[in-house]
């Protein structure tokens, strides 16, 4: 039997807003799919150097009437960052909300503007606790 990763689908409300947060990540969109008869767009976003790793932005052009408003029914999307406190720092000074800060210097959790839960990692070993980060409480949920 043979398995492969293919992508995590989210469902997102302001396509744009979406768009640019996970370009804050570091993605960039890799594929687009506009359905007129389905009336949605796929857009397919991944890290520069994991084109085969991508999360799928679905948005339907008239709505999600119907569906969960909490998007946490699948989990969170995970990746690995180069160095924790500068992306924790570039998505606070964007105005995103660290829900979980990375205290340890290896985990911190935020969400994306439609309530998706992220997990960001460190690469390699965890960095030495350093302020803001090691005395901020969490905020929200992840």
């Amino acid at each position: 039997m043979n398995i492969r990763y293919l992508h995590t689908m989210v469902r997102v409300k302001d396509l744009d807003k979406t768009m640019d947060f996970f370009r804050l990540l570091g993605l960039e969109e890799t594929r687009r799919i506009d359905n007129d008869k389905g009336r949605f767009t796929l857009v397919f976003m991944a890290p520069p150097d994991q084109p085969e790793c991508p999360v799928e932005l679905t948005y339907n052009w008239d709505g999600d009437t119907g569906l969960p408003s909490d998007s946490r029914h699948f989990g969170h999307l995970a990746y690995r960052v180069g160095d924790i406190y500068e992306m924790c720092q570039k998505l606070q000074d964007a105005g995103i909300t660290i829900n979980r800060p990375p205290r340890d210097g290896h985990m911190a959790f935020v969400r994306s503007p439609d309530n998706v839960s992220i997990e960001l990692l460190q690469e390699g070993e965890p960095l030495a606790p350093a302020e803001p980060w090691a005395s901020m409480e969490n905020t929200g949920t992840w």
